[in-house]
């Protein structure tokens, strides 16, 4: 026995065997979950701008998962602002930056990442129809490279036009915008056209390619008669709402979105999933994909949380009273 320790040679070694592998074991995991290089995230977005409040839920999302920035994940942002002839370029910029994954907003984004690669993992994060537009087969097993969340934002146009008739219910006529070059819309149309007729509503189309048709609004609300203005969501009207609804305003008419932010801007209502929750989903899957799982065995999961916001400052603005039946079901109701 040491007369210094008290330790028997035996007892030394015994302690050895148990503590040396516990030292490595700890070592490891570190090192597991604190990568001697940090991974690369590449974010691209069309929608959004990477300061917004929703793609940002998604670095809330690495963080409750246990990932610091700048130690663990390195996050490469891209924004397109709503130009969909720049998502390309913006991809490929993605790939020389040699990502481990990529996150993508819209349909557009996840169709352009796909394109650009078949290898790095997609997560895709507010698509809208993710069978319907070709990206995967199908939802439970997507196969290939692309994961993620679907928006269902096609199923929820016509229940928006619902409840802009049961909150205005004088409306007849409505202004529907869409941007035929959005996958989804031609889809949301349709919808639109076949509800319609049973909730004696005349929908005028038009469609919003670029911002520079947000000028024809006006004129288009005064040819219509439009008592109203439903939104079929897109980029291109997404960046450019506040001019959209400085119109609206000035026409004294109500706006129905499927964004939060629609409303806080000044729309009447919005109804749809939440886009800050659906990021912060996107980056568990993020997470499972850094640990190894494979992107197309990971099925993809519709929204779970879904926000009726009213802005009654908007309503007294335009002379509507909202009906009890729709302020007791909202989520918010800005006053």
């Amino acid at each position: 026995m040491s007369p210094r320790t008290g330790w028997s040679a035996n007892a030394c070694r015994v302690a050895a065997s148990v503590l040396v592998p516990w030292l490595l074991y700890v070592a490891s995991a570190a090192q597991a979950q604190h990568p001697a290089q940090p991974w690369h995230i590449g974010v691209l977005l069309v929608s959004f701008l990477p300061t917004d409040r929703v793609p940002q839920a998604f670095l809330e999302g690495l963080r409750d998962a246990g990932y610091t920035e700048g130690r663990d994940v390195v996050i490469e942002w891209r924004s397109a602002n709503g130009d969909y002839d720049r998502v390309p370029s913006l991809a490929a910029d993605l790939l020389g930056q040699k990502v481990d994954v990529i996150l993508t907003d819209i349909t557009v984004a996840a169709r352009a990442a796909r394109q650009a690669t078949s290898t790095i993992p997609i997560v895709m994060a507010v698509v809208a129809d993710p069978v319907g537009s070709g990206l995967v087969p199908n939802l439970a097993r997507p196969g290939g490279n692309i994961t993620g969340l679907s928006l269902m934002l096609r199923e929820l146009t016509a229940k928006r036009l619902e409840l802009l008739r049961e909150a205005i219910p004088s409306a007849k006529e409505v202004l529907v915008l869409w941007n035929p070059a959005t996958p989804y819309h031609r889809g949301a149309v349709e919808d639109v056209k076949a509800a319609a007729p049973g909730m004696s509503i005349d929908p005028t189309f038009v469609a919003i390619r670029k911002r520079e048709d947000l000028g024809s609004i006006a004129s288009a609300v005064r040819r219509a008669n439009a008592q109203a203005i439903l939104l079929i969501d897109a980029p291109v009207i997404y960046v450019n709402r506040r001019e959209l609804l400085t119109l609206a305003t000035k026409a004294q008419i109500p706006v129905v979105s499927g964004s939060s932010d629609f409303v806080s801007d000044g729309a009447l209502i919005s109804y749809g999933a939440s886009y800050s929750d659906l990021f912060r989903r996107a980056a568990g899957y993020v997470d499972k994909i850094l640990k190894g799982a494979k992107p197309g065995d990971l099925p993809i999961e519709q929204p779970t949380k879904f926000e009726l916001i009213v802005n009654l400052k908007t309503a007294r603005a335009l002379g509507i009273n909202v009906p009890e039946s729709i302020l007791l079901r909202a989520d918010e109701v800005i006053r």
